[in-house]
């Protein structure tokens, strides 16, 4: 097999992995109803059939794209795929409420191990800028479009089989995909646990993540943003993270070297990454709510909805974002995808009670693919220029974490506004449609204030590639660090 030829089905097989976690997150939100009734978990509890696999998720995220550099990336791939599928085995054979939350929980692990270090194995990969551009390309239209594909396929299963499919489902998938893995990936050795072995460090780190995420996802989004245990479970969260700080900048092999935040594009992205993942993330669960509550869509009619998102999200990115980066530079190119995404979010905020989906809807979700086709892909190039290659690992990690951050912070505040609106309209008379409808605007209102957020960050924050290069190795050097390249 030619180097080209290798490179590219090492591609496939990385972004299959991706699509694969993608869709796990998605696809069981359809099935929830059906794990309900035939578990017997309440309404308050089914949600940690999500919330288990996010906690494990989200907070390992970071620790486990540090451990692709140090022990090899495509070991940790691997490991995480088989994690992965072992947990997802175990899902669908789930009997009860705690074996279903605590193989979630594991399934989470395999899926933080399996994609924090993809998008470091794929600049690695392709080093060269128009390679990488489109590289990366394919990897954001996987990691983004892979949701909307998760609520046609989620749908399906459940109506056509039952919820324990949407698990055995990644068994065949994931065995192939670490077959595959092995024979196609290149098995570098990693720096060595020497160059990073904190272990207070690490585990600071992922309890300040898992304690985050769980205050988002298990005490705001149930309990309220100003609840005494939401307040205090979220300042020891940000206390922890403020000691792994201090004990990275002490350490004398730390786990998250300090000197990747003096990147300002590194900086600059995963800002833009918390804030875009929270205007997308939220609109996709709240949109979809709507077309379920309001217009009365069924979980297949949602997914088909859904479906020109990820269609324009592939034509674009993989065609078009390429050239455009090539030829403008990956900011302007994620300005422009960010302020269509602003744009569409907007629009979905007219949406009346009674929507047409040529009218109201379609226009809506074709912006969002058009704008998440420009966008992602080119913050994904910013968020990793600039990195050394021992540090690809680390920074793909620290990109995929700030993404799940913005995802849970984005639900949990956008649903919070929407059913505080709806709760205020149901009490002054408003019918219970139109009561949904208007806390849905709201929240696609704020989701739009974020992603306008996003674009002052995108502009102010961020330098072209050659310049922050150059920024930043005048800040290291002085201090005797080695230089970012």
């Amino acid at each position: 097999m030619t180097t080209d030829r290798r490179r590219f089905a090492a591609l496939i097989v990385l972004c299959t992995g991706m699509l694969m976690i993608v869709l796990d997150i998605t696809i069981v939100n359809v099935a929830l109803p059906a794990i309900g009734d035939d578990l017997g978990f309440s309404e308050a509890n089914l949600a940690w059939v999500v919330n288990a696999y996010l906690i494990a998720f989200g907070g390992l995220l970071l620790l486990a794209g540090r451990l692709g550099d140090l022990l090899g990336r495509r070991r940790v791939f691997v490991a995480g795929l088989g994690v992965f599928v072992v947990a997802s085995l175990a899902c669908g054979l789930a009997q009860n409420q705690a074996w279903l939350v605590t193989a979630r929980f594991v399934q989470g692990i395999g899926g933080a191990l399996t994609s924090a270090v993809i998008l470091g194995m794929i600049v690695t990969m392709f080093p060269t800028p128009r390679e990488q551009a489109r590289a990366i390309g394919a990897y954001a239209f996987v990691a983004s479009a892979g949701g909307a594909v998760g609520l046609l396929a989620g749908g399906s299963l459940t109506q056509a089989i039952n919820w324990h499919w949407i698990f055995f489902v990644n068994i065949p998938i994931g065995v192939l995909t670490a077959v595959c893995a092995v024979r196609v990936l290149d098995g570098e050795r990693g720096i060595g646990l020497d160059a990073g072995t904190d272990v207070l460090g690490a585990l600071t780190v992922t309890a300040a993540l898992m304690l985050g995420v769980y205050t988002i996802v298990g005490q705001a989004a149930v309990h309220g943003w100003t609840a005494p245990a939401t307040f205090a479970l979220g300042a020891g969260s940000v206390l922890l993270l403020a000691l792994f700080v201090v004990r990275e900048m002490t350490a004398a092999n730390p786990l998250v070297p300090m000197t990747i935040f003096r990147s300002r594009n590194v900086v600059g992205a995963n800002l833009i990454q918390v804030a875009g993942g929270a205007g997308m993330f939220g609109t996709f669960f709240l949109g979809s709510l709507y077309l379920e509550g309001v217009l009365g869509y069924s979980a297949m009619e949602i997914g088909l909805a859904f479906l020109p998102t990820t269609v324009c999200m592939a034509a674009v990115s993989i065609r078009f974002t390429e050239p455009l980066v090539s030829r403008y530079g990956a900011r302007p190119v994620m300005i422009a995808g960010l302020v269509l995404i602003g744009a569409g979010l907007a629009q979905f905020a007219f949406a009346p009670v009674h929507a047409d989906y040529l009218v109201h809807v379609l226009p809506v979700v074709t912006l969002l693919g058009i704008g998440a086709g420009l966008a992602f892909p080119a913050l994904m190039t910013v968020a990793m220029s600039g990195v050394r290659a021992e540090d690809a690992g680390l920074a793909s990690g620290l990109v995929n974490t700030t993404g799940q951050v913005g995802c849970a912070l984005g639900l949990a505040v956008l649903a919070a506004l929407s059913a505080s609106r709806t709760q205020v309209l149901g009490q002054h008379g408003e019918s219970a449609k139109a009561a949904l409808t208007a806390g849905y605007h709201l929240a696609f209102w704020a989701a739009a204030a974020v992603v306008g957020v996003a674009v002052v960050i995108a502009r102010t924050v961020l330098r072209p590639a050659e310049q922050d290069a150059v920024e930043t190795e005048a800040d290291i050097e002085p201090q005797g660090v080695l230089e970012c390249v």
